[in-house]
């Protein structure tokens, strides 16, 4: 049973840059419906689609009892730079902590490096006298006149946010409190953001860069969230709305508005819970989540059931794979690799004559050629319609028309002709290089986290993955694929799988050899009631889990590791206990301890959260040869350079057990799944498609 169940009807809705997509859970049935984003009022899409599925399911919007909602709006303002006109203020002799950042380059020998630009130029950064050190003492108060006089700039350049990060703030935010109280007073319609709120950690230029990003999207993020507020409420919603959030739970509406940067993966997330809760009900303890959409692919490990998580995370990178050469955010993320390789994304050809997709797309307005809404350019979706592997009449269960002579016509001049090329294999170019582009992320997630990709299954979502599934599987040498059931709404589905969970970090440095028990407890409790407080509002009485731990490191080490916490008060014995601890996770990661070296600890996390089970593992049934009658649909076969009519299933006419061989493509309402001829599929007891891979 999903965390956020309640006694009435659920929605879950994700926007994406080409569709938006919604869920309806209501009486053991679910409807799903995709329908266009509207990029310049996403609400509008939003209530559209609302409206459509609860028809489908006969009910009125007053009695939907939750609704959860992940969207991409705050990392797409990054991106795009359509954020507000936001301002830095720091402390004195600090404003270019941003540019001066790791003081390394992430390519050494690129004499062209191009790092994104700055999400607030130099003209825009403020400073004011203050010191407080890394203990919390202040070496040199506020000066509040100074703050005083910056309110004339900020009003003169019409400044609409403000991100305040002073030197060591998380270990006191006094000085940022009373920044924030004079702002206020002067300058009641600004937002401010005080990076000891969004990130009470050490390392100064993370913390700046995520108050500045968050100060960035929240007048965007919170505009938004009140209109989709009103608009619901005006319809006659009632209920409650939660946000997802990058790290994998939900959190209430006002602490997305306080905190909108913590949203940037949300989409995403819930995709990688979905593929948890798939890995589970299939026994699988080593997963590839591939979630693939119209504008990005997302790629995720899940090692026994639980997706990999982190600290830190970029946007925006300037070389796809390379770390630093993005804006860093320091916020609990799922981890993950996300590369602009999605179904609106634009293929083209180089001047080496080579084929290029994205990461640039045509998302909803245009969108692809073959939408006939003015696409130009090809993208991948255009490919697959040329190829056969979409059914025009069948597509969004036929509610959106498309035209695959316009495919057609935009690959074969902008790839063929400049290549030599007919349409086919233009297409079939243009698939290659996004399935090569999607495994070589793969890879490199992989072996980052120490393993590799072919020992994994691949769990596929996302409106066009399942069309590209099993050649990524080819190309990484893995064996089996799992289709879930509504794949092509993956991540809404994962929304409502989700708890409610909010996660707390601060900075506070203590060294295990002086280690102060009642100050670690002191520092846990205020944590843990902050968490408590936002849970709470969502988890209407429900039991709570609670996990802690510290950051720790050896003494003059540059990164720390994750060590549990017993969930207790600390005593001054449990210095033993955290050095055991800490030296058997070391040893995991490394191999080897250091005997004789200091351990400190940076910094500590409370995580309290709802409860969420996984599902139990669901036995396979006895396959049975597939009973209903399929239509045939005209693809290009690769191998032969001939079309050639395949099998067309419609997955709803096939019963569990149901096993057929590849060729064919198992069409549904949100996307169609392609069986390659070197493959088999058959409905698993959970209703999931499992593509394996014949043997020779």
């Amino acid at each position: 049973m999903a965390e956020t169940q309640a006694n009435g009807p659920r929605l879950a809705v994700d926007i994406g840059g080409t569709f938006t997509d919604i869920v309806l859970e209501a009486a053991g049935r679910r409807w799903t419906r995709k329908v266009l984003t509207t990029p310049q009022a996403p609400e509008l899409g939003v209530m559209e689609g609302v409206a459509v599925t609860i028809a489908d399911a006969g009910l009125m919007l007053a009695e939907i009892d939750i609704l959860v909602h992940g969207t991409t709006l705050a990392t797409n303002a990054i991106i795009e730079r359509k954020g507000a006109l936001t301002a830095l203020i720091a402390t004195e002799g600090f404003r270019d902590t941003i540019d001066i950042a790791y003081e390394s380059r992430y390519d050494q020998y690129d004499v062209f490096i191009d790092k994104p630009p700055a999400l607030v130029p130099r003209w825009r950064r403020f400073t004011v006298p203050e010191r407080v050190d890394v203990k919390g003492q202040v070496r040199l108060p506020l000066d509040l006149a100074a703050v005083e006089a910056l309110t004339g700039p900020l009003a003169e350049h019409k400044i609409e946010s403000v991100a305040v990060a002073l030197m060591h703030s998380y270990a006191d935010p006094t000085h940022e409190e009373q920044i924030r109280q004079v702002l206020n007073r002067h300058l009641p319609d600004l937002w401010v953001t005080l990076s000891s709120e969004v990130c009470p950690e050490i390392r100064e230029y993370e913390r700046t860069s995520t108050a500045i990003a968050n100060a960035y999207v929240q007048p965007l993020m919170a505009g938004y969230l009140a209109r989709l507020e009103a608009a619901l409420r005006q319809g006659g919603f009632a209920g409650a709305v939660y946000l997802m959030t990058s790290g994998g739970g939900l959190t209430t509406i006002a602490t997305a508005r306080r905190f909108p940067i913590r949203l940037v993966e949300s989409g995403p997330a819930g995709g990688a819970i979905l593929a948890s809760h798939i890995a589970a009900a299939a026994g699988e303890e080593k997963v590839l989540s591939y979630d693939m959409g119209g504008t990005t692919a997302k790629i995720c490990l899940i090692e026994k059931f639980r997706p990999a998580s982190a600290r830190a995370f970029e946007v925006d990178r300037a070389a796809r794979f390379l770390k630093g050469s993005g804006l860093p955010l320091r916020i609990p993320v799922i981890e993950m690799v996300e590369i602009g390789a999605g179904g609106g994304s634009i293929a083209r050809v180089d001047v080496l004559k080579r084929i290029t997709v994205g990461p640039d797309s045509a998302g909803s307005e245009p969108g692809p050629a073959c939408y006939g809404r003015g696409g130009a350019m090809p993208t991948v979706t255009d490919a697959d319609v040329v190829l056969g592997k979409i059914d025009p009449a069948r597509f969004a269960g036929g509610k959106i028309p498309l035209y695959p002579d316009r495919s057609a016509a935009v690959l074969e001049r902008e790839v063929g002709e400049p290549l030599g090329l007919g349409p086919e294999m233009a297409a079939l170019g243009v698939a290659e290089i996004v399935d090569e582009n999607m495994a070589n992320a793969a890879r490199v997630h992989a072996v980052e986290r120490g393993q590799a990709a072919d020992g994994h299954t691949i769990v596929a979502f996302g409106g066009a993955a399942p069309l590209h599934a099993a050649r990524l599987a080819e190309k990484l040498g893995i064996d089996r694929v799992i289709v879930p059931v509504n794949a092509g709404v993956g991540s809404a589905v994962g929304f409502l799988l989700a708890p409610i969970a909010y996660e707390v970090v601060r900075s506070r440095y203590m060294r295990l050899d002086a280690f102060d028990a009642g100050l670690a407890n002191q520092l846990l409790a205020a944590m843990t009631a902050e968490a408590d407080e936002v849970v709470a509002a969502g988890a209407r009485g429900r039991p709570l889990t609670r996990t802690r731990y510290a950051f720790m490191r050896y003494v003059g080490q540059g990164h720390e590791i994750v060590v549990p916490l017993p969930d207790r008060p600390l005593v001054e014995a449990d210095r033993t206990a955290l050095q055991a601890a800490y030296d058997a996770e070391y040893r995991t990661l490394f191999a080897r301890v250091v005997p004789t070296a200091a351990v400190e600890v940076l910094s500590w996390g409370v995580v309290v959260s709802t409860e969420a089970p996984l599902p139990a593992a669901v036995p396979d049934p006895a396959e049975r040869s597939v009973a209903v009658e399929a239509a045939r649909i005209d693809v290009f076969d690769a191998e032969t350079g001939e079309r050639a009519q395949i099998p067309l299933y419609w997955r709803a006419d096939l019963a569990v057990g149901a096993a057929l061989s590849g060729p064919a493509v198992i069409a549904e309402d949100e996307t169609s799944t392609y069986v390659p001829a070197r493959f088999g599929a058959r409905i698993a007891a959970t209703g999931s498609i499992v593509l394996e891979r014949r043997a020779g």
